[in-house]
């Protein structure tokens, strides 16, 4: 009988799209699925991204045997530089995600000391008390995984990111043999992707983004600009090979996409015949019927070459003209909806023909839908359930989803980040929660944000900043002159000049007769504070930032004579 319970504690990834992050742990071995990031919200003003918190893990840091990656996305390896600045433990992926993890570590310019070790679907790794048994999943990205873990308890099973494809561009079809071979009922647990289990039926292949993308090429007069994640490498080939077909040169623009397609192609996971691909410099020396442009900017992010582009950015390298025809081969990642339709309507005044899902069948998710869940339930047969991957809303529908199948309704668990739940042969129980915050990335401050700044930030975002500027001698007990009253993002000066003045009259009457109190800053700070606020938001509805600035005349008597 195992001597310790098998502990699952999510650190990211339940109840969000991202930031995925589980620890595993049995007595002193911890072993990490995944260490993703997450991008912002348009309520985090500021904040280019987020990152799980792995307090936990740096508090057991002598335990923890290592990081296992399923997929080379970003919201699974993007964490890597903060975790592995911090952690100094090897690392296991496949082949392609470990040269993406490299390419992504260079890129933030972290030299790490960790070992960045490959495996393959088949192969086993053994880390303290786990081994982890790799096997072969299709998703949007090449070499991608799930995880047969063996502990002391039983057989943990992980899906990663996955979806059934029969007919993939790049790489095999989801490997269902390894998983058949344990035997229906032996797996204790199953963690399962969640993302997309509200759509019925199948996933569609892959395939049918080739006929798309080769009929809007064959149709377009002008150039096409074809714009989706730097990652998706099975996407890319399928724009190189229309382009081969239409007789088309590729432009390459976009750091990230640039770095990856070049490493891909050195690599062997893209294949393009000599000439295909040119330099940025040789585009306008070709008619725009012969040119495609792979580019990034898919999610509206404001620095990618895309967003350049709709932004007429004298820097970019390529300019929208009348005539171009823009694919956005991808769906918004949520948070991103706005800023993915602000670009296509920049495109769209620009004078190009803008094709996106909605119009036409120009992405397929890389997500298994309610059919494809079924049959990986249906397969493993675990006797406990997590689902993972998702917003609470998908985990749930995931949960019911589970019990339809068969798993009774007390062994699945809808968990929040930072639960443990423990698990033993025969019983199975969240018995803490344990911190498991979000690290804010600045700039170039990780970490250093909390709610109260964000909430700030958000305060002066909506409703502006007025710093009021008070001299008082505190030693008669009177106002030094006129309160000076300064505004940004409040009211228009100019339309508003009579408001201030207002605002100037309601800060003397309220510090008329404050005596010897106005040689406390303190008090006359919270007295502005609250007269002003109560009078902006009787007056506009609206309550801005108040910063009283106090000046005691006596103060500078003194420093004039010294």
């Amino acid at each position: 009988m195992a001597a310790h319970k098998l502990r699952v504690i999510p650190l990211g990834g339940v109840g969000e799209i991202g930031k995925n992050m589980t620890v595993l742990e049995y007595g002193q071995d911890i072993i990490v699925i995944d260490a993703g990031l997450m991008f912002p919200s348009e309520e985090m003003p500021g904040v280019d991204l987020l990152l799980p918190d792995i307090s936990y893990l740096l508090e057991r840091q002598r335990s923890v045997r290592g990081i296992v990656i399923t997929h080379g996305h970003e919201d699974h390896i993007g964490a890597l530089h903060h975790v592995l600045s911090r952690l100094q433990v090897p690392v296991y992926s496949t082949r392609f995600t470990r040269d993406l993890i490299s390419v992504g570590l260079r890129q933030r310019g972290v030299r790490s000391a960790a070992e960045l070790n490959t495996f393959a679907p088949g192969s086993k790794v053994t880390l303290g008390a786990f081994t982890v048994e790799p096997f072969g999943v299709c998703h949007s990205i090449p070499d991608s995984v799930g995880l047969i873990i063996h502990t002391p308890q039983g057989i943990v099973v992980h899906s990663g990111d996955f979806k059934i494809d029969h007919t993939p561009v790049v790489g095999e079809p989801t490997s269902f043999s390894q998983l058949a071979a344990l035997g229906g009922g032996d797996v204790l647990l199953l963690l399962s992707d969640s993302t997309y289990v509200e759509l019925a039926g199948y996933t569609p292949s892959e395939t049918v983004v080739s006929d798309t993308l080769d009929r809007i090429t064959a149709e377009a007069e002008g150039r096409v600009i074809v714009t989706t994640f730097a990652s998706l490498i099975s996407r890319i080939q399928q724009v190189l090979d229309v382009a081969v077909k239409r007789d088309r040169r590729v432009f390459v623009t976009g750091r990230s996409m640039r770095d990856i397609v070049s490493m891909a192609l050195k690599n062997g996971y893209l294949s393009a015949p000599d000439g295909l691909l040119c330099r940025l410099e040789e585009l306008k020396s070709l008619p725009h019927h012969k040119v495609i442009v792979l580019s990034t900017g898919s999610q509206g992010e404001p620095t990618s070459a895309l967003v350049r582009m709709a932004n007429r950015d004298p820097r970019s390298q390529v300019q929208i003209v009348p005539g171009d025809t823009v694919v956005i081969s991808a769906t918004a990642i949520p948070g991103n909806e706005s800023l993915v339709s602000k670009t296509t309507d920049s495109l769209f005044r620009q004078g190009a023909s803008v094709i996106y899902d909605r119009l036409a069948q120009v992405h397929v998710h890389g997500h298994a839908s309610r059919e494809e869940l079924k049959l990986l339930l249906s397969m493993v047969r675990p006797r406990y359930f997590v689902p993972v991957h998702g917003e609470y809303r998908h985990l749930k529908l995931h949960a019911d989803l589970a019990h339809l199948m068969g798993i009774p309704r007390e062994n699945v668990f809808v968990l929040e980040n930072g639960d443990v739940l423990e698990l033993g042969q025969d019983s199975a129980e969240v018995v803490e929660s344990t911190d498991a915050g979000v690290v804010y990335v600045d700039g170039l401050t990780t970490g250093g944000l909390d709610d109260a700044v964000l909430g700030d930030r958000n305060l002066l975002a909506r409703n502006g900043l007025v710093v009021v500027s008070v001299a008082v001698d505190g030693e008669n007990g009177r106002l030094a002159g006129r309160p000076r009253i300064i505004t940004r993002g409040f009211v228009d000066v100019g339309e508003d000049r009579s408001l201030l003045e207002k605002g100037q009259a309601v800060v003397m009457a309220e510090l008329d007769g404050a005596g010897k109190r106005l040689s406390d800053p303190d008090l006359v700070e919270d007295k502005v504070r609250d007269a002003l606020g109560r009078f902006f938001q009787e007056r506009v509805r609206r309550r801005p930032v108040i910063i009283p600035v106090v000046v005691d005349v006596r103060d500078t008597r003194r420093k004039t004579f010294d």
